[in-house]
């Protein structure tokens, strides 16, 4: 039953070098409150760092760092900043208030302390602090549910998207996670090969331009079908537009750019090498992987060990060299992958494709 009614109540941090003022403090809080005792600055910062405070006493003179620098430090650190710091201190200036105002304090106590007037004010700022912690709780589900929107929105339309020339729209499901594991084992960060994994289905969206004439077609394109085939990475650009959001973003410079290849031979821009987005790099490869694995309208599936000897001949001219070689490391990743999301009623060709694999 204690434990649950400390659980319950608020822990206070007493920073103060007099062992006087800590006595008298203690003695009026300690009915009500947790309280931690610090008598130097940078034992308050730790204590503050590594167990819960929910609201800070702290005194201004001290020896070795004084209040403001303790408050400075504590409010520069992401653990400690959203903590309350409340100054209780014998200078009482107008210029010491606002000092104690800029470097983060909440309130500010003059000495001789009036006990009453403490506990006022403690109650107070951590009723204030608790609601400014459930609005952030609030916002963050908020945030992260909006975020979650997002992201499905934008993988229901680039499946949609993916409709057009692949009913089942595996494709764009296949890719993303292709593209993912490629990049992190070229060695971006784990953030970065999320983001490119949230906003690779949006790599084809401007199919959605293309008229169905020209892209379920089974015959060679002519050279006019191939300009507008083309355009849909300009399409897609378009579709997508100017966003703020970092994943918005990404979708669109991989909508315009996936189709450039390192040797300048690409489209629409003609960019070479590092000029081509890194996410774009990656993607290069996962989407010709699962092209060259799949069937569409103009050609069967290639078998694995037929797409990958394809992606090797094209280092250096399709596809970045270092970016070949991490594609090359985790093939049985990707073939499990290609197993377990693959077209239904599509011929399964991995099978006899997995021996041949083990030598690469």
């Amino acid at each position: 039953m204690m434990r649950n009614m400390d659980e319950q109540r608020a822990t206070v941090l007493i920073v103060d070098d007099a062992p006087e003022n800590i006595r008298l403090l203690n003695g009026a809080l300690m009915d009500d409150y947790i309280v931690k005792v610090a008598t130097r600055g940078m034992k308050a910062i730790e204590v503050a760092r590594s167990t819960r405070v929910d609201i800070i006493l702290l005194d201004v003179m001290m020896p070795e760092m004084d209040g403001f620098e303790t408050c400075r430090r504590l409010k520069a650190d992401p653990l400690t900043r959203r903590i309350p710091v409340i100054f209780v201190t014998a200078r009482d200036e107008v210029e010491d208030e606002s000092v104690g105002f800029s470097c983060g304090g909440v309130d500010y106590i003059t000495k001789p302390i009036r006990y009453p007037v403490v506990r006022a004010r403690i109650k107070t700022h951590l009723a204030l602090y608790d609601q400014k912690r459930a609005l952030e709780s609030i916002v963050r589900e908020r945030t992260a549910e909006l975020t979650e929107t997002r992201r499905e929105i934008l993988n229901r339309l680039g499946r949609a998207a993916e409709y057009r020339d692949n009913e089942t729209g595996m494709h764009v499901s296949r890719v993303c996670r292709y593209s993912r594991i490629i990049a992190l084992e070229y060695g971006l960060p784990e953030e970065e090969a999320e983001l490119l994994y949230n906003a690779a289905p949006m790599h084809d969206v401007g199919k959605i331009g293309i008229p169905d004439s020209i892209l379920l077609k089974t015959g060679r394109l002519d050279e006019e079908e191939w300009r507008i085939i083309r355009s849909h990475c300009e399409i897609g650009y378009k579709i997508i537009g100017s966003h703020a959001s970092d994943l918005l973003k990404c979708a669109a410079v991989l909508a315009l750019t996936h189709h450039e290849r390192w040797d300048g031979s690409g489209y629409p821009a003609g960019l070479k090498g590092y000029d081509i987005p890194v996410f774009s790099r990656v993607l290069a490869i996962a989407d010709v992987f699962d092209a060259l694995t799949s069937v569409r309208p103009y050609k069967k599936a290639w078998q694995v060990d037929e797409a990958v000897e394809e992606i090797r001949r094209c280092s250096g001219t399709h596809f970045e060299p270092e970016m070949v070689q991490a594609f090359l490391r985790r093939i049985p990743e990707l073939v499990e992958i290609k197993e377990q999301f693959a077209d239904p009623n599509e011929p399964d060709i991995t099978d006899r494709a997995t021996p041949t694999l083990q030598s690469l």
